[in-house]
This record gives structure tokens, sequence and C-alpha cells, in this order.
């Protein structure tokens, strides 16, 4: 039988045995509507971390200079050593400042949960950064209201703070905050500045922000001992990025008095290296997040099986017709393979639909970001077409080796 006809065939099949083709399809079709649910969830996670997480956290063509990194090691050596570091002061971030490319950008930041206190209402706890005039560039943070810091804020000590919506809907509701008071620490400050709504990241709200100098009350309360945290530099392109990496880390290991061969005794940090620890997640969800699909195509492997088990025995006088006709085993066997295969897939392709529309009510009612990445629309349909094949395979051998002169006395 030609391919093209033993896909008809097929389709017949579904179309006059609607309620076995349900069943036939059901364990496919779940499995694979499961399948292109969690790859969108897991694809849409990875965009939202590596673009939208990425950018508001790090901004785009940055690298962070820190005392350690971000993602602390498990063994405990590594981790004792790390914590004999010595710690960032702002004559370390003038150093770097003295030898990063021309048109480079960079802000000291500490930043720590504290709380805050206004006349209008109690208090609450504020995610408060202490930093300079250029952090609000290198994050891209537009102001709706008011002023950012600026460089006579920082220089001066000012005590000023630019908030987040979160913030002035909290502590002045209905109220301008421009002007108003602030209390951080029982230290006043005045609101000079309102930031454009960041919204929120896996539920937590970026929007609780209250930025000022780091040489004022501000900075030292968040770090009492007088170091910094952070420092973020941003290039004017990823190679000027590389060269800043570079000249930092030779004049740091030179004001240390770093040998040749020893490790660095601080971090230099960019978006893909503090984002590496998401990518093993990411393959771990791929991996996990498939086993329950896995066993779904299981089943509806072993329903196929049987349905075209049940297939053989019904047609059995047909095989033995096509075989007294000159039909060899292998044409009987590819007949029931593609039957198999076809029917296989078109349950991938309802369940392929199944799963973009799953993926897209949880976009719309949770948090959780998803985005349907291509190939996993491809491999749904290959392994549709597998868990046919597979399935396929003893009921057509099975087929193909009836004999023709005991098939055609079937009734």
């Amino acid at each position: 039988m030609p391919f093209f006809e033993a896909i008809v065939l097929a389709l017949n099949t579904i179309r006059v045995q609607k309620l076995k083709s349900f069943f036939t399809l059901i364990g496919v079709t779940i499995g694979v509507m499961f399948l292109i649910a969690v790859v969108s969830i897991v694809e849409g996670m990875s965009q939202y971390v590596e673009n939208d997480f990425a950018g508001k956290l790090f901004g785009v063509n940055t690298f962070t200079l820190r005392r350690w990194a971000d993602f602390t090691p498990d063994d405990n050596q590594d981790w004792r050593d790390m914590m004999r570091r010595p710690r960032l002061y702002q004559r370390d971030a003038e150093l770097v400042k003295s030898v990063l490319p021309d048109g480079s950008r960079s802000a000291i930041q500490s930043e720590s949960f504290v709380y805050a206190v206004s006349p209008y209402n109690k208090q609450r706890q504020v995610q408060a950064v202490a930093t300079e005039a250029d952090y609000f560039t290198i994050k891209k943070f537009g102001i709706t209201r008011g002023r950012a810091l600026n460089v006579q804020d920082v220089t001066a000590g000012a005590r000023v703070l630019v908030i987040g919506t979160d913030v002035a809907d909290h502590f002045f509701k209905a109220l301008d905050p421009i002007g108003r008071e602030l209390r951080i620490g029982g230290v006043p400050f005045e609101v000079i500045g309102l930031i454009e709504k960041q919204g929120s990241v896996f539920g937590f709200s970026l929007d609780r922000l209250a930025i000022g100098p780091y040489t004022s009350p501000l900075g030292r309360q968040i770090s009492p001992a007088g170091d910094i945290q952070s420092m973020v530099v941003q290039g004017t392109s990823p190679e000027s990025v590389d060269d800043g990496i570079e000249a930092s880390r030779e004049v740091l290991r030179a004001a240390r008095r770093l040998p040749p061969g020893k490790k660095d005794n601080f971090v230099l940090e960019t978006q893909d290296e503090a984002l590496a620890f998401f990518a093993e997640i990411k393959g771990n969800l791929v991996m996990f997040g498939t086993a329950l699909p896995a066993i779904g195509l299981v089943v509806g492997a072993m329903v196929i099986m049987n349905i075209m088990l049940v297939a053989v025995a019904e047609r059995t006088r047909e095989i033995g017709v096509r075989k007294a006709l000159g039909a060899r085993k292998r044409d009987i066997m590819s007949q029931f393979l593609v039957e198999s295969a076809t029917l296989s897939v078109f349950g991938a392709a309802i369940g392929i639909a199944l799963g973009i529309g799953l993926a897209a009510i949880i976009a719309a009612t949770t948090p959780m970001p998803a985005a349907v990445a291509p190939w996993s629309i491809v491999a749904a349909l290959f392994v549709g077409a597998g868990v046919g094949i597979a399935a396929g395979i003893y009921p057509a051998s099975r087929a193909a080796r009836l004999d023709p002169i005991a098939a055609l006395r079937q009734e």
C-alpha cells in the first residue's frame, strides 16, 4: 500500500471509529500536552531571566566588582577561604575607575532591607540602595516625578532619596511624595524623585526601592564598617566590558600584591557568570519536568499497541487477500507502521495545540512566564511519530507473519 494511502486509511479509521480513536490517542495527547506546557514554562522563565530579570538586576554590557560571588560555593574550605577575603572600600572602586575604558560608567552600590517610616503611615521594610548618580543610567531607571541623584548629592552626602512606586503608595498614599520626609533608621531623608514602575520578578516587587547617596547616612546604615558591597560598571560594548574586566583585575591584583598563580581575592562578575547557575537549574527543570509526560507517552504507546493488535485481528482476512495478491511481508508491516505512526502524530498534534493553550493560561493567570519554543513543537511531532512506530512494530510484525491461507479462511 502506498504511503499516502496508508495515511488516508488511518485518518478514516479515526473518523469512523471516534470512541476507539479517542482512547487510542488520549495517552499521547496528554503526554505531549504536558511536554509542551513544561518546556514552554521553562523557556519562558529562561527568556525572562536572561532578558528582563538580568537587564533590571545587572544592566546591559555590565560587570560587577564584588568581595565574593552572589552564589557561594558548597565546599566548606572554599567558603572559609572566601570569608577571609579583604573587604572592598572606596579606594578599590577609585582604582578600578581610573583604568576603565573611555565612555564607561560606574556606580558603587550597597543594599539592604531596612525599616522606614513616614508621618503619614506606619513603618514598613524597604529595599535601601546606597549608590552614585550613574546607577540610574546603568539600570535604565526612568523618573516619573522629581529627579534622580546627581553628582552634587553624592559629593555632599545629601540626605535625599529616590523611591519606587510601592514605597510612594504605602508611605504617601494619595499624596505627592516629592519634597516629603521619609525616615530610615531614625534619620530624616527628603524624597526628591519617583522611579517609574518596574514590576516584579517571580512575585518579588522591584518597586520597594529607596535609593540614596552612598556617602549619606543611608550608606553608613547599610555598611557600618565603611566598606562597600559592590561596584557595577557598564561598558559601551561587550568588547569594552572585557577590556574593563582585564584592566580592573590587573590593577586590583597589583594593589593587593597578589603573586602570579594565586587566585583573585575578589570577583569580577558578568551577567553570564551570574546566571550560570540558572542554566544548570533550567536543565534539571527540563529533565524532571518531562518525567511525567514521558509516563503518559509510555501509557499512550501501550494503548496504541493494543489497539493495533485488535486491528490486526479484525483485518486478518484483508491481510490474507493482500498477501494472496502478492503483497510482501514488508508491505504489510509498513502499512501497519504508517497507520500506527499517523494515529500517534495526530494525537501529538492535538496535544501540541492543548499544550500551547495550557501554557497561555498559566502565563495569564499566574506569575510564571511561558514562551513556546519552536523546537519543542518539532520535537513533539517526532516524539509522536516515534511512539507510534515503536508501538506498531509488534502488531505490524505479527500481521506480516500471518499465513495467507489461514488468513483467507478467517470469517
